[in-house]
C-alpha cells in the first residue's frame, strides 16, 4: 500500500509540473492559439500543424501571431534558424502592444555568413520608449536544432532564456521612474530584410542566391493571462498579477542562485553589446543598469 501510494504521490507531482509549464507541449497545433499575420504564400505548415515554416525571398519574408492578448506569463517558443548564409535575414520572435506608446519585448536573431557566429539581440519597450539593445553570441548553432526561446514577464521583472539559461535580466523599476511594460501584449513571430543594419551594422548584406531562407518554429503553447476583447483594458492588469498563474509565485520573482551564475557567466563570455556600456548614446547609464545588471 505504502509502495502504490509513492507512485501515485510521484505521478500527481510529474503531473502538476507539466501543468504549470515545466515541461513544453509540443503537440498543440498552430491554429488553436495563433494565426498568418502576413506573408501567406511563405508561411508553411507540417507534422500535422504542430509546425511552421517561415520562408523569405527578395518578394517578401512571413509572419505570425497569438488571437490573443496576454497580460503576463511565462512564453516560450521553439525555433530552428535559417541556416548557412543567413547574413542580413532577421528571425524575430516577440511581444507587442498596438499604439505610439506601446510596450514590447524582443527576441531578433541577427544572421550571418556561413562559419559565422549568430547574435541574439534583445530589446525592452515601455511606453513607446525603447534603445535597451542588449546582444549576445550564441554559443551553438542555432540552425542545426530546434531550442527554446522564453519570456518570463510578471510584475516584478523580465528574463529572456535561451533554453534554460537566462541570458536577461529586466527589473520592475518604476519605484525610480524607470517604464515598466504593463500593457497587453500580443506574441509575434516573423522572418525578414534586415540587410540596411542586421549584419555588421549593415555593411555585409543578404546573399540573395541563398534564397528562400527558412526558420521553424515548434511549440504552440500559451503560458499566458489572457485578455480578451471584453477585459482587455491595458491600463489594468491586475487581474493578471494573481498568484493563481504560476509564473507569479515567489520563486519567479528574481533569480536563483544557479540562474544568478549563469547569467554572469553570459554576460562575461558571450555578451558584445550593450546599452548601459555604450558612452556615446548615454554618456550617463539610465537609471535601470545599475539595478538590472
Amino acid at each position: 500500500m505504502q509502495y502504490h501510494f509513492s507512485i501515485l504521490a510521484l505521478l500527481s507531482i510529474l503531473f502538476f509540473f507539466i501543468r504549470v509549464g515545466y515541461a513544453d507541449d509540443n503537440t498543440v497545433k498552430f491554429d488553436e492559439n495563433y494565426v498568418i499575420t502576413w506573408g501567406n504564400d511563405h508561411v508553411l505548415s507540417s507534422n500535422q500543424d504542430t509546425e511552421i515554416q517561415l520562408s523569405m525571398d527578395k518578394s517578401s519574408g512571413g509572419g505570425f501571431g497569438s488571437k490573443l492578448n496576454y497580460g503576463t506569463g511565462f512564453f516560450n517558443m521553439r525555433m530552428k534558424l535559417p541556416d548557412k548564409d543567413s547574413a542580413g535575414v532577421v528571425t524575430a520572435y516577440y511581444l507587442t502592444s498596438k499604439g505610439n506608446k506601446h510596450d514590447e519585448l524582443d527576441f531578433e536573431f541577427l544572421g550571418n555568413r556561413e562559419g559565422k557566429p549568430i547574435s541574439l539581440q534583445t530589446n525592452v519597450f515601455a511606453g513607446g520608449v525603447g534603445n535597451r539593445e542588449q546582444r549576445v553570441i550564441l554559443w551553438f548553432d542555432p540552425s542545426a536544432d530546434f531550442h527554446n526561446y522564453r519570456i518570463l514577464w510578471n510584475q516584478h521583472q523580465i528574463v529572456f532564456y535561451v533554453d534554460d539559461i537566462p541570458i536577461r535580466v529586466f527589473k520592475n523599476n518604476t519605484n525610480i521612474g524607470v517604464g515598466y511594460p504593463s500593457q497587453a501584449m500580443k506574441i509575434e513571430a516573423s522572418l525578414w530584410d534586415g540587410d540596411s543594419w542586421a549584419t555588421d551594422g549593415g555593411q555585409t548584406k543578404i546573399n540573395w542566391s541563398m534564397a528562400p531562407f527558412k526558420a521553424h518554429f515548434q511549440g504552440f503553447d500559451i503560458s499566458g493571462c489572457p485578455k480578451t476583447d471584453s477585459n482587455n483594458n491595458n491600463n489594468n492588469n491586475e487581474d493578471c498579477f494573481l498568484p493563481e498563474h504560476w509564473w507569479n509565485l515567489e520563486k519567479y520573482w528574481t533569480l536563483d542562485s544557479k540562474q544568478k551564475t549563469d547569467l554572469k557567466n553570459v554576460r562575461k563570455k558571450y555578451m558584445n553589446y550593450d546599452y548601459c556600456s555604450d558612452r556615446n548614446r548615454y554618456p550617463m547609464p539610465p537609471p535601470e543598469c545599475l539595478v538590472n545588471n
